[in-house]
């Protein structure tokens, strides 16, 4: 390898705004903030919802009179 061409490497910390969790990674940056990390995205503590995909099957038996009671 060429000497003085490559970007010093780093260990740096990075912090997430939203919840304020911090680790440590290798980058050639100073610092990094993100805005949300694995530790309070949704997707990944299991608290996201499927609201879409439930709402279509009550919107189907709305628009076409369909109830689920039977007389």
């Amino acid at each position: 390898m060429k000497p003085g061409i490559h970007p010093k490497y780093n260990v740096t910390k990075v912090k997430c705004s939203t919840c304020g969790h911090e680790y440590e990674v290798g980058t050639t940056a100073n610092q990094i903030r993100i805005d949300t990390c694995s530790n309070c995205h949704p997707f990944y503590t299991g608290q996201q919802t499927f609201i879409q995909a439930a709402g279509r099957v009550e919107k189907f038996n709305k628009r076409y009179g369909i109830n689920n009671e039977k007389k």
